[in-house]
This record gives structure tokens, sequence and C-alpha cells, in this order.
């Protein structure tokens, strides 16, 4: 048989571009197939971001002397001030939004990939095992030594009496609904239903747009990932916002009267403009054919070892196709790792100690290692040490009125670093640093003797850190007080 390419990537996602481009670094052959032409689950995650960042903003410049409701809204077409302020403030997000996106898409973009020697293919195909392993796309059949899928995932939509009859939205087409409204009446009334990372950020810019939200959790946390008492303080922080929050609630029926929209969640009926399902996702794979050449998958989980290979050794896969959350830099880490593996000899296994995953709420949520309930299970709450400090301590953080917020640092006895979860301005950049720390087996003693740029948010480390110091000290006091008395009990015992 013969072999056209090194690498073949069944993308649609950042993650497969980044791949294509990695594998064109180590000169190779390199295939890309995107069937998602619209590219719209490559914008999304950027798009969130931005809209988190300028939502805040917005919401500040429409209530300035000049630009307040009255003066926006004098000739507005929209039925109400409110749906006007929406509209303005959605119409500037987007905007700025969309010059961001352009901007980003540029630097992985198909034309880039073409130009460093990338065959991009922008039709959708699946796998077929005769003659020989290959993937088929309409009359062209690729083949190749590895194969990488980065096809990422899709809204599971949960099974809801009327829901499919009453229509829905989701976090992978939330934005599109937004972009085409124009000047039409938007929607002000928002349900979301689950607690996807996604679904705070929405939540958030919802919130800050003028419109009135409602979050339904089926469990009484967000999601199991993250550090509780994080979990509680972003809660927290959407409600003081405006977002109502229903926990341990389940949605059992939806149904339209008199156009609108109502859910039956626990024992209330709630009246909605518009609902988002984010209550889980599942690979996208449906259309590949993985059955015919021997991949397996669980429920909402690709089967893959520690080398990312799927139960057909020669496909591997990165990113959340695998099952997960939708983390960039975590799908990125783990394209390099299965691409050393499919070019070279499938040595290299992905290690997630080290690396970090964040949100882009306000305050951020940034995360590495392990949280506390994860370390106290595995070593035992008496051979954990939890050091906290609060972000209102940081001159900057003063400065900037971005005083919510708290770092915890899980340590062990000896100073090595288990994890460390942040809540507050610029958390994921500060946790890049704790990343670092723990990939290089560096110990909180040496973190603690940082000199950090004063004023910076990276001082609260440095605050954690040396709260060590103290707890090191208490240790060693209860130590000297108890040689103290036992040698004086011995010298008691010899008169």
């Amino acid at each position: 048989m013969t072999i056209d390419y090194d690498v073949v990537i069944i993308g649609g996602t950042l993650a497969g571009r980044y791949a294509a481009w990695s594998a064109t670094q180590f000169k190779a052959r390199v295939a890309l197939v995107e069937p998602n032409v619209s590219q719209e689950p490559i914008k999304n995650s950027i798009k969130n971001y931005t809209f988190t960042q300028t939502s805040k903003f917005l919401q500040k410049l429409s209530n300035l002397p000049g630009f307040g409701i009255d003066a926006l809204c004098s000739g507005s077409k929209s039925e109400t001030k409110e749906q006007c302020q929406i509209l303005w403030n959605w119409d500037r997000a987007m905007l700025y939004a969309n010059g961001i996106v352009a901007n980003t898409h540029q630097q992985l973009s198909p034309t880039m990939l073409a130009a460093q020697g990338v065959d991009v293919v922008t039709e959708q195909g699946q796998f077929q095992t005769s003659p020989n392993l290959s993937f088929v796309v309409k009359d062209r059949s690729l083949r190749s030594r590895s194969y990488l899928l980065a096809t990422g995932a899709i809204p599971a939509i949960p099974d809801i009496e009327g829901l499919e009859s009453v229509g829905y939205v989701t976090p992978l087409n939330i934005w599109d609904l937004f972009a085409r409204l124009s000047q039409s009446t938007p929607p002000k009334n928002w349900t979301i239903v689950g607690g996807l990372p996604q679904s705070i950020e929405i939540a958030q810019i919802l919130v800050r747009l003028n419109c009135q939200v409602t979050l339904i959790l089926e469990h009484p946390y967000i999601f199991p990932q993250l550090d509780p008492e994080i979990a509680l303080l972003i809660l927290a922080e959407l409600e003081a916002e405006g977002v109502r929050i229903l926990q341990e609630t389940v949605v059992t029926q939806v149904r339209q009267i008199d156009g609108k929209k109502w859910l039956q969640a626990g024992d209330k009926a709630i009246e909605t403009d518009e609902i988002v399902v984010a209550t889980a996702q599942q690979p996208n794979i449906e259309y590949l054919n993985l059955a015919a050449v021997g991949v397996k998958w669980y429920q909402n989980r690709l089967v893959v070892n520690k080398k990312l290979q799927t139960t057909n050794h020669k496909i591997y896969a990165c990113g959340d196709v695998m099952g997960g959350y939708s983390f960039t830099n975590i799908a990125n880490y783990e394209a390099r790792v299965a691409l050393k593996n499919a070019l070279f000899f499938p040595l290299s296994k992905v290690n997630y100690r080290s690396i970090p995953w964040g949100m882009s709420s306000q305050p951020a949520i940034a995360q590495v290692g392990l949280t506390e309930p994860q370390a106290k299970r595995r070593y035992s709450p008496k051979k954990i040490i939890i050091l906290k400090q609060y972000f209102k301590t940081l001159a900057k953080a003063q400065v900037q009125d971005e005083i919510t917020g708290i770092c915890k640092l899980i340590i062990r006895p000896n100073g090595e670093i288990l994890g460390a979860s942040i809540l507050g301005k610029n958390a994921g950049e500060v946790i890049n640093i704790i990343a670092l720390a723990i990939a290089k087996k560096i110990k909180i003693k040496e973190l603690s003797s940082l000199s950090a740029i004063y004023p910076s948010y990276s001082e609260i480390l440095v605050q954690t850190a040396q709260m060590w110091e103290r707890e090191k000290l208490n240790r060693n006091m209860g130590l000297k007080d108890f040689l103290e008395n036992f040698f004086h009990f011995r010298r008691s015992w010899k008169i």
C-alpha cells in the first residue's frame, strides 16, 4: 500500500489546526480534514472570553452621562428601553469580539496552514478498512501511517419532554442567535439548564447585558472537578450580579404557552424567552464510521490509553472528542503527546498533574493538580496542609477594585506542592507559576522566597507560600515543647 501522509488529522477544532501546524515543524506530510466549514467551535471559546471581559465595561459605560439609556434609545424601534440597552451592549460586544476572533483566527487559518505544506480538505469523510485502513473523502482515499481525531465535542441534549418541539440553543450556537437578531426584539429572560464551565461564562455575560438569567443545576455543585470552596464563591458572585440559581433541581418538562416558553423545574414553573441547554457534551464522531475500524467508545468517552491511542493503535485522539470539558490548552497538550507517538515511537504518556485549566468568568477561576478533597482522599487529611490567602491583601487588587478572590495551595508536610485553586483577577496567569513549580518539583519554600514585582497579582502566591514558614514554625514549636517536657520528666525521674 502506498502511504501518502505521515499523519491525517480529522479536525474542525483549534486543537486540530494546532496539531497540523505542529506536525509541519517535524517536516511531516500532513493532511487536515475539516468537515465543519462554519468553524464556530473554533471561534466560540475566544468569543466567550472576549464577551466576559467586555460586558462589565459596557455595563458601566451605558450608565455614564451621555451614554445613559435615554440617550441610547432615542429613536429606537425596540419595544422597551431595556431591550434597547441589551442590543446596544450586544452590538458593541459583538463588534469587538469579531475583531479579536478575526485576528486570532488568522494565525492558524487554513490558508496559513496550506502555506506551511498542510493538505487542507474541507469535506466530510469516514474511515474504511477495505482494502487497507484509510480515511475516505468523497472519491479520494487519504492513506497514512497514523490518524489523529480532533473533531471536538457537541452538546448532549437531555431527554426532556417538549424540549425539541419548543426549541433551545446551546453554548455552540448561542452567539449566532444574537448575531441574527440585528435590531429585532432580543430575548430578555434566559434560562440556562446545566452546569458546564460555559454555563457560568454565559450566565455572567447575559446578566451584564441587562438580561434576566436563571441557572438550573441538577447537583448541589457546579461541576465536580472544581474546588468546593471556589465553587461556592463563584455561585455567590453570580447571585450578587443578579443570576437566579436553582440547585439540586431537575427539569422534567418544557412547554410553550401564549408565545412564552415554560419549564417545569422541580416544583417550580419558570417562564422564559430562551433556553440554553448545557448539561453535557458528547464526542463529535457519528459520521466517522469508527466501529468499522475497531475504535471503541463508552457513553460519552472514547476509549484511549495513556499514549492517547484508541483501540485501533494507528488512530490517536486529542481534545474533548475523548470526553471531558473544552479547554484549549489541555487539548493542545494532548495534541503534542499524540503527535509524538503518531510520528515517531509511541513512548510518550499524558500526565495531567501539572496541566492547569481555567474559566473566563469574572473573577476568573484557575486550577492545577489536586483539589483539597482529592488530596485528602489520596493522602489522608492528616498528611495535607492547606494554605489560603485572600486577594484583599494585595495592593494591586485594592487599586483596581478587584479584591474578590482567594488562593489555595495544597501542600504535603515535606513541602511538595500537590495543587492549587485560585479565584480572582488574573488567576489564569498566576496559576502558570504553580503549574511550573509542580512540573519541575519545586517545593513551597522556593516560592516563599520569590520576590514578585510590587504591585502585582503574583504577590498572592508569595503571600500564600510564606504562610508555609509560619506553619512549619508552629510544627517545630510543638516538637520543641514535647522535647522540653520529655527531658524535664527524665531529669525529675533521675532525681
